[in-house]
């Protein structure tokens, strides 16, 4: 894939080849220089239809293929990803403008969800009685859904789908991806890479377009599944649509995660993971640490701390240490804005990232912001009620954990949330009282790893089953029960009544 030229233009991913149609035309934009990267074509109708179909006939074969060989395509997968994580890394940094570390970080991230789908044949397994009555067997084995649709954000542009695909596909599905018309550059090379590991023809397809693409699909029945990562408003759209339409969904939205610091906290070790959490991705992340609660004498020594390192940051792209832009200037502008209401609310910034000089002057026009850190808020003002979605970090200070608690609890949203304490019976009653869906003890991105799931509560997540790992796989098959009994050569009496197991 050639991604230097602005006279690129980039279509869809449809039966192991690219093609563009003539849908309405988005232009990308590199977020680091603000210039032209290249031209998105949306998806029409016409295409949208021509993709389920093609996703039809490739289900009618891949549904039936072993386990065996469903697996062995996935491990080349997981081989030629790493063989070729410098240049996914490239591609997302040019087209979302992450440091090079943190790309690779998502990559890696992304990749441990294959190999967690490589091991299907162990998770997949099905239950099983012998003689669960007389002479009657039963069992229950896990089918594929048919045509699953995956609609992923365009902050995690290789990490989220990888939670998604692979263990969809594993199962037996086939797989429509509408990635962010944002940056659909680094996504659809993922396709291509698992086309080169053998993966059939039009099993993995990739649809690109922005809400009306979206509404197609949503609309079209053949499709059984939705996952969805995005912001809240959208998560609830998507959920009511498509289970209106009888479709499966899990619909992932925003969040607004808490830290409470505790007194005896390690002031050094507590402020180098707010720093990585809070700024890491320029803040652009469903899990990002974007509120610090302090609990009493800890507060002013913790806000000097945060000043000192994070006025040693660099703001660039690429292989900086530090983080990149922020998607584009509608969202710069936005976070702008939510500045602009604390400040006027009366809290005090303590460093201000709207004031940021770019360097080097190439860079002058990228969607740059500083770090931004912002003392005495409070939960009636509208930072705090909103997700900024940026490289903002809020302070609140409280005179006791019950009162962190109750801040967090009532928050609407349920993403995640995190202790920093040395004092373990305190870490397991706030562990067990918090009413958040993922939790960390000293770990303020407790994202968990592809052998577990990952969901929130409230309204940070609509659905059931949480997405990747064994509710993953759950949501993407259905259970079916066969029971049996072989006729011997004593001929059954006629019963009405309702057989009994015994």
């Amino acid at each position: 894939m050639d991604n230097n030229s602005i006279k690129n233009f980039f279509g869809h991913y449809i039966d192991g080849k690219e093609f563009i149609d003539n849908g309405e035309k988005i232009d990308i934009i590199n977020p680091s220089t603000g210039q032209l990267l290249g031209i998105l074509s949306s998806a029409s109708k016409k295409t949208v239809n021509r993709t389920i179909e093609s996703s039809e006939k490739a289900f009618s074969l891949w549904k039936n293929v072993s386990i065996a060989k469903r697996t062995n395509i996935l491990f080349n997968y997981k081989i030629i990803l790493e063989k070729n994580i410098d240049k996914l890394s490239k591609l997302i940094s040019d087209d979302l403008g992450k440091t090079k570390n943190d790309a690779i970080g998502e990559i890696r991230r992304g990749i441990e969800n294959v190999e967690y789908a490589c091991g299907i044949a162990n998770s997949i397994k099905g239950e099983h009685n012998k003689n669960v009555s007389t002479s009657i067997d039963t069992w229950s084995q896990f089918e594929p859904l048919g045509i699953v649709l995956g609609i992923t954000p365009f902050n995690f542009p290789a990490m989220v789908p990888l939670w998604m695909f692979p263990i969809a596909i594993a199962a037996g599905n086939v797989f429509i991806l509408k990635p962010s018309e944002k940056d659909p550059i680094a996504t659809q090379f993922l396709a291509e890479l698992f086309s080169e590991a053998g993966l059939p023809d039009g099993v993995l397809n990739v649809l690109n377009g922005g809400k009306e693409t979206v509404t197609d699909l949503l609309n079209d029945k053949r499709i059984k599944a939705v996952s969805f990562v995005g912001s809240t408003p959208v998560a609830k759209h998507i959920f009511t649509t498509a289970s209106s339409n009888g479709m499966r969904c899990q619909a992932l939205g925003g969040a607004k995660n808490h830290a409470l610091i505790l007194p005896d906290a390690n002031i050094e070790q507590t402020v180098n993971q707010l720093l990585g959490a809070a700024y890491g991705s320029s803040g652009q992340r469903c899990m990002a640490l974007s509120v610090a609660i302090t609990v009493g004498e800890i507060h002013k020594p913790l806000i000097n701390a945060l000043s000192s390192e994070i006025k040693k940051f660099k703001v660039a792209s690429g292989d900086s240490d530090s983080f990149g832009p922020v998607i584009s200037n509608e969202h710069k502008q936005n976070i702008i804005k939510m500045i602009d209401s604390a400040e006027k609310d009366g809290a005090k910034i303590i460093i201000d990232g709207r004031k940021l000089l770019v360097k080097p002057s190439r860079l002058k026009n990228g969607f740059f912001l500083g770090p931004t850190l912002i003392d005495n808020i409070n939960t009636d003002m509208e930072s705090y009620k909103n997700e900024i979605f940026g490289p903002v970090l809020q302070i609140i200070n409280v005179d006791n954990v019950k009162e962190g608690l109750k801040i967090i609890d009532k928050n609407q949203f349920g993403n995640g949330c995190c202790i920093f304490t040395n004092n373990g019976e305190l870490a397991r009653k706030f562990t067990d009282e918090v009413n958040i869906g993922m939790v960390g003890i000293n770990i303020p991105l407790p994202v968990p790893s592809s052998f577990h799931s990952f969901g929130g509560w409230k309204d940070s997540f609509f659905g059931d089953l949480s997405i990747y790992g064994p509710d993953g796989l759950r949501f993407y098959t259905q259970r079916k029960t066969i029971t049996q009994k072989w006729p011997s050569s004593k001929i059954d009496e006629i019963k009405f009544s309702m057989p009994t197991n015994n």
